[in-house]
């Protein structure tokens, strides 16, 4: 199947520049992108994986500067908000 896609100009020196970057033609990265995305599509994952992946990247130092309560004091971090007693 051939699939045409209109694109700003600026979206095709995005997809160029990224496909450069990884070594490939603008198609190429295009396909494999969309290929992804129909593989994420078709198979759904557990949030657990999803929150997984997420945080595999994260440093180490990151995660022991987070707050021991962030989960009981969450509106205390996100909003500011006095924190509860507990």
């Amino acid at each position: 199947m051939t699939l045409n896609i209109d694109l700003a100009d600026d979206q095709v020196a995005a997809l160029t520049a990224k496909a450069q970057a990884q070594g490939v033609s603008a198609e190429q990265y295009a396909r494999r992108v969309l290929e992804q995305d129909i593989q994420t599509v078709s198979r759904r994952r557990h949030i657990s994986e999803v929150i997984r992946d997420n945080m595999r990247d994260v440093p180490p130092e990151d995660l022991a500067a987070l707050p021991s309560d962030g989960a009981s004091q969450h509106d205390h971090y996100i909003y500011g908000v006095p924190k509860r007693a507990q």
